[in-house]
């Protein structure tokens, strides 16, 4: 998708410091300001950044979840989908983990005023996993009262929870953590192991690598029966189900998967578009 603009959402230390809400915070709160209704949890901001406010477009059409691909550039973590794109002034704090904290700030402690349920931020590592993590876990830090904290064998919600996802490397610098600030992104093959939702909070794997339908003529009866198995061995553990490439070209079709994936109480729906979703979600009550 190409990129209208590139703005970026900076808050400086100084007001940070003073307690003052910058420019991102106002433009972040400004979609909530027109939209009075309940977040949609179930909505998942696929290749958020290539929107053209990245997180903010999300924010403003009430999405719970978002998404991030990140490079590791040496100390700096840039977001770009493919290394062609990468930017020195897209970064993953400039554009992410700043402007979160700007919002949780003006929102006294939430991303969605009122609502104290954790928003999620889905970060894909593009580059090794472990040595990508680990400068990821160091951006974190700097954030204390922003993100869901597992510490010592409990999880203390925050107002965002990082779950991490793309190269798997990332997992065994993340298990070896008694203190962390981010979750890992399992996988089907992860459903019923002795992984903990405590680790694993989010099961994801691609639609079309375990379904053959693709929103036209009837759902095989066969693979609802699948579908709605595995959300219900998930859920059963605490844990939620996302699929990703899944059919997202506005029409019939994908209405058709959607309502399924809500009737088997799939928990978050992948999309690039962020309106489609909003419409749909509102519609589908």
């Amino acid at each position: 998708m190409a990129l209208t603009t590139r703005r970026r959402a900076l808050t400086t230390l100084g007001a940070a410091l003073a307690g003052a809400v910058a420019l991102p915070a106002a433009d972040a709160l400004a979609g909530e300001r027109r939209h009075r209704p309940r977040p949609l949890w179930r909505a998942h901001a696929h290749n958020d950044y290539e929107h053209p406010r990245p997180l903010l477009d999300a924010l403003d059409h009430r999405f719970g979840s978002v998404e991030a691909d990140i490079y590791l550039v040496g100390d700096q973590l840039l977001v770009a989908h493919d290394p062609v794109d990468l930017d020195p002034k897209r970064t993953l704090e400039s554009l992410y983990l700043e402007p979160l904290a700007a919002r949780v700030r003006a929102n006294h402690g939430s991303v969605y005023r009122g609502h104290r349920r954790p928003s999620q931020l889905l970060v894909d590592i593009k580059t090794e996993g472990s040595s990508t993590y680990l400068e990821l876990d160091r951006h974190l830090k700097r954030y204390p009262h922003l993100f869901t904290t597992y510490a010592h064998g409990r999880v203390l919600p925050g107002p965002v929870t990082a779950v991490i996802s793309g190269d798997r490397a990332a997992r065994t610098p993340m298990e070896a953590q008694t203190v962390r600030r981010a979750f890992y992104d399992g996988r089907l093959t992860d459903l019923g192991t002795s992984a903990p939702a405590s680790f694993v909070p989010l099961i994801s794997d691609n639609w079309t690598l375990n379904f053959t339908w693709l929103g036209v003529g009837a759902f095989p009866d066969a693979e609802r029966q699948k579908l709605r198995g595995i959300i219900r061995a998930a859920h059963s553990r605490g844990q939620k189900v996302r699929f990703w490439a899944t059919p997202d070209v506005a029409g019939p079709a994908r209405d058709a998967l959607w309502a399924e994936l809500l009737a088997a109480d799939v928990d978050h729906l992948n999309t690039d578009d962020l309106a489609g979703l909003e419409a749909f979600l509102d519609a589908h009550r």
